[in-house]
C-alpha cells in the first residue's frame, strides 16, 4: 500500500489491517481536509486489497482526536460570504456539497463491505466520535482521562457528518437528544450503558479487542441498514415519545432562551430523520447544518470562541517589540468560591499564589476549595498524587496584605460592592511594589470608576473569569 503523511497502515497474519492515525507535528489528531483525502485513500486501498479482511482504526497519540479542525469550517464560512454576493443561490449549493463531504466520507466507510473497528483511547470529540459511530464496532479504554462527546453545540453547530442519525438510532431519542444539545462529556461506561460502543477494555487491550471482534465475525453492515430494524424504544411513535416531543422544543428555548440555533436543528434532523431512510435522514442533516452554518450565531460563536482565541492565545495585537511578561508570583484577594478557583488555575499553572481573606480562618476556607479540586481532578486521572501535592504547595492563604508585597500581579475577587472593592484596593495598593499588576475581576461594576480608587491608575486592569473558572 502507499504510504501516507497522517496515517501508517500495518496487516498482520491474520488480514487485519491496523490503521494508526499520527498527524505530524500535532499534540492532537484533527480532521483537515488531507486527512479526509488520505482516509478515502486508504478506505479503498483497503477495499481493494483481498488480503485485507478487515479494519482497525485508532490513534498513535495519547488521546484518540478533537475532531475536525474548526479552521476548516471557518473557510466554508468564508467561502460562502465570498460567493453569495455573485450568486447566492449557487453559493448555498456548494456549501452544501462542501458540508456533505465528511458525511459521504463516513457512510462510505460504513458500507464499504469489510468490517472497521475503532479503538478509542483519551479524547474522541466531534467528528472523530461521528468517524467511530460509522465503524461496525467500537471499543473504547477504561482509563479515567477516557472522553467521548459531540460538543459542537458549544461552539454554534451541530454534528452534522452523521452524528444526529446514528446516536438516535443506537440509543434512546431523550439520551441522545441530551448529549447533543448540551455536548455532554461521556465515560467509556456510560457511553457502553446507551449503546454508543460495544466493549470497554484496559487501555492495553483496545488493539487486540478490537481484532478481535473481527476474527469473531463481525458483520459489516449498520443496524439501520439491515431489514427490519427499529429505534431503540420504538421511533417517535410511541407513547414515550409523545411525552418527549412536545416538550422537547419548550425545555431547549428555557435552557437555552433561543440564543442556540444549532441546538433547535438537532431536535428538527432527529425528529424528521427517525422518519426517514438513513440515507435520506443523513440529506436532511447535511440540509439542517448548511443552513446553521450560513447563520449569524455560528458565524460569531466560531470566530469568537474559537478562531479568535487561538489568535490571541499567538499573541495577535500584542505591541510589537513589547517583551513577554512572566509573573513570578500571584496574589488573589478573596477567598470564596471564585477566589480560590482563581488560585488553584494560577497554581496549576505552576505559579506561586498567595491567598488573601479577612482572616486566617477565611483564607484557610479558600484553600479547603482548592483541595478539593485537586482531589477531584486526583479521581479523574487528571492528576498524580504528587502532582496534587505540588500544586496545594505553591499556594499559601492568610489575613496578612503584607504577603502581596512581592506580587507581580494581585487579582481581587471580593464581593460586588464598590466600597468593599474601594477598601481592598487601598490595602492592597499599600503594599503592591511598584511596577505590580492590580486586576478586578468585577463582572457588574465599571474599570474606570474602580480605578479613580486607584492611586496609579495605569496599573489598574479589568480581568474576568468564567464560573466555573
Amino acid at each position: 500500500m502507499s504510504t501516507y503523511t497522517n496515517f501508517t497502515i500495518e496487516t498482520d497474519a491474520d488480514g487485519i489491517a491496523l490503521v494508526t492515525w499520527d498527524m505530524p507535528e500535532k499534540s492532537m489528531n484533527v480532521f483537515t481536509s488531507e486527512v479526509m483525502d488520505e482516509l478515502n485513500a486508504i478506505l479503498d486501498a483497503t477495499v481493494a486489497d483481498s488480503a485485507v479482511k478487515g479494519v482497525v482504526f485508532t490513534s498513535g497519540k495519547s488521546t484518540f482526536s478533537g475532531g475536525a479542525d474548526l479552521s476548516m469550517i471557518k473557510s466554508m464560512f468564508s467561502f460562502y460570504n465570498d460567493e453569495k454576493t455573485k450568486n447566492p443561490d449557487q453559493a448555498a449549493a456548494k456549501l452544501f456539497e462542501l458540508v456533505g463531504r465528511m458525511t459521504g466520507l463516513f457512510r462510505k466507510i460504513e458500507t464499504n463491505g469489510k468490517p472497521w473497528v475503532s479503538a478509542i483511547n483519551g479524547t474522541c470529540m466531534g467528528g472523530a466520535f461521528e468517524l467511530s459511530l460509522a465503524c461496525h464496532g467500537r471499543v473504547a479504554s477504561s482509563a479515567k482521562n477516557l472522553k467521548m462527546a459531540l460538543p459542537e453545540v458549544k461552539v454554534g453547530i451541530f454534528p452534522g457528518a452523521g452524528g444526529t442519525q446514528r446516536v438516535s438510532r443506537l440509543t434512546d431519542a431523550q439520551s441522545a437528544l441530551q448529549m447533543m444539545t448540551t455536548g455532554q462529556s461521556l465515560t467509556g461506561a456510560r457511553a457502553k450503558a446507551m449503546g454508543l460502543v460495544h466493549q470497554v477494555v484496559e487501555p492495553d487491550q483496545l488493539v487486540a479487542t478490537a481484532k478481535q471482534m473481527i476474527k469473531d465475525g463481525l458483520k459489516p453492515v449498520a443496524p439501520w441498514d439491515e431489514k427490519g430494524f427499529k429505534a431503540p424504544g420504538g421511533g417517535i411513535w410511541t407513547p414515550a415519545a409523545a411525552q418527549l416531543w412536545p416538550a422537547a422544543p419548550a425545555i431547549l428555548r428555557r435552557e437555552s432562551a433561543g440564543n442556540y440555533p444549532a441546538a433547535l436543528a438537532i431536535l428538527k434532523c432527529v425528529y424528521e430523520g427517525l422518519q426517514l431512510p438513513f440515507d435520506t435522514a443523513l440529506k436532511v442533516e447535511q440540509r439542517y447544518f448548511t443552513e446553521i452554518l450560513r447563520s449569524k450565531e455560528a458565524f460569531g460563536m466560531i470566530r469568537s470562541l474559537f478562531i479568535s482565541m487561538q489568535e490571541l492565545g499567538k499573541g495577535a495585537r500584542r505591541p510589537s517589540g513589547q517583551p513577554k511578561t512572566e509573573f513570578k508570583k500571584v496574589g488573589v484577594v478573596g477567598a470564596g468560591f471564585m477566589g480560590a478557583a482563581v488560585a488553584y488555575v494560577t497554581a496549576a499553572a505552576g505559579i506561586p499564589v498567595t491567598l488573601v481573606d479577612r482572616d486566617q480562618e477565611a483564607a484557610d476556607k479558600g484553600k479547603g476549595h482548592c483541595e478539593e479540586s485537586v482531589k477531584a481532578a486526583i479521581g479523574k486521572g487528571k492528576l498524580t498524587q504528587d502532582e496534587g501535592k505540588a500544586l496545594l504547595d505553591l499556594v499559601t492563604p492568610t489575613a496578612d496584605y503584607t504577603a502581596l508585597s512581592d506580587a507581580d500581579l494581585v487579582i481581587e475577587a471580593v464581593f460586588e460592592d464598590r466600597d468593599v472593592k474601594k477598601a481592598v484596593i487601598e490595602a492592597v495598593e499599600a503594599v503592591l511594589p511598584e511596577g505590580a499588576i492590580f486586576a478586578s475581576n468585577t463582572s457588574t461594576l465599571p474599570i474606570t470608576g474602580l480605578a479613580k480608587n486607584s492611586r496609579r491608575p495605569t496599573d489598574f486592569i479589568g480581568i474576568h473569569f468564567f464560573s466555573p473558572v
